[in-house]
């Protein structure tokens, strides 16, 4: 049995979630490069040049790349092995954003009640949290910063098995170009398939938090990937919707196992941002 504990993860949250609204990995970079060097159009190799200007600026001066900073989410693989003492997790991991959206003099977006009063939390809380208990004894956060112009193109929906791969490219397809220049492409595309409908939207969430490069370990899925990048590039839409071939960096698909009568699908759209960091403790 292996004791961690929740302080020490509440910094590790604090410092994150700066960290994610003020640099870009050298991956991220180097793909939003070559998407700016490959990219025919005028427009939408202005728009990248824009795109990548704007991360160096920000990393050199440690100010957020985009004034949207997000909605935090949380996920955690703790393993079974591992005992977290010190207080409450969730409340641990609440504090460490509160600090960090302070620290950073981060924008502060979240609303404590979403229909009748929407009052702002004045701290950027609470975060979403995923927990998922897994062997061994250590455990795994990953921090993100989900923006919401993306996030509320997003979505999710159910189809018959009849409907097949043709109809989950057709609805990648079309939720990307519905959602045209308002998720601020070049967008990751992450597809969550099966399970039921709130795994397939938890499937999606997770597609987007793989690293640059990162392809499907099953061959189908790898191939649907790189079909649905290709289908998603071809609608023309590109950089911060100013038309070109890059409408997508990235697509990325996850499934789980469902039942006989149904596929359920969800599409969450990322922006250009990227914005999440894994922590292994």
């Amino acid at each position: 049995m292996r004791s961690i504990d929740v302080s020490v993860l509440a910094e590790a949250v604090q410092n994150a979630v700066q960290e994610i609204n003020f640099h870009t990995p050298e991956p991220v970079m180097v793909q939003l490069t070559d998407i700016f060097e490959s990219e025919v159009s005028p427009a939408g190799q202005q728009a990248m040049q824009d795109i990548v200007t704007n991360r160096q600026v920000a990393s050199q001066r440690r100010v957020p790349m985009c004034q949207d900073t997000g909605m935090v989410v949380l996920f955690l693989e703790i393993g079974q092995e591992v005992q977290l003492t010190g207080g409450n997790i969730r409340e641990a991991l609440t504090e460490g954003v509160r600090r960090g959206y302070e620290e950073g003099y981060l924008r502060k977006s979240v609303v404590s009640e979403p229909l009748f009063d929407r009052r702002n939390t004045n701290d950027n809380t609470p975060p979403v949290i995923h927990f998922d208990i897994v062997p061994g004894d250590s455990l795994r956060m990953t921090v993100a910063a989900k923006g919401f112009g993306a996030e509320n193109m997003s979505r999710a929906l159910i189809l018959t098995p009849a409907q097949g791969i043709e109809g989950v490219k057709r609805e990648v397809v079309r939720c990307v170009e519905d959602a045209g220049p308002n998720a601020c492409p070049p967008v990751t595309v992450g597809v969550g398939i099966g399970g039921t409908l709130e795994v397939a939207t938890l499937l999606a969430k997770k597609a987007l938090m793989r690293e640059v490069g990162q392809r499907h370990p099953d061959a189908r899925y790898a191939t649907l990937e790189r079909e649905l990048l290709d289908l998603v590039n071809a609608t023309g839409i590109g950089p911060q919707g100013w038309g070109g071939i890059h409408t997508a960096a990235d697509v990325r698909v996850e499934y789980y196992p469902t039942h006989i009568a149904s596929i359920p699908l969800a599409i969450n759209l990322d922006c250009h941002l990227q914005r999440h960091t894994t922590i292994e403790f």
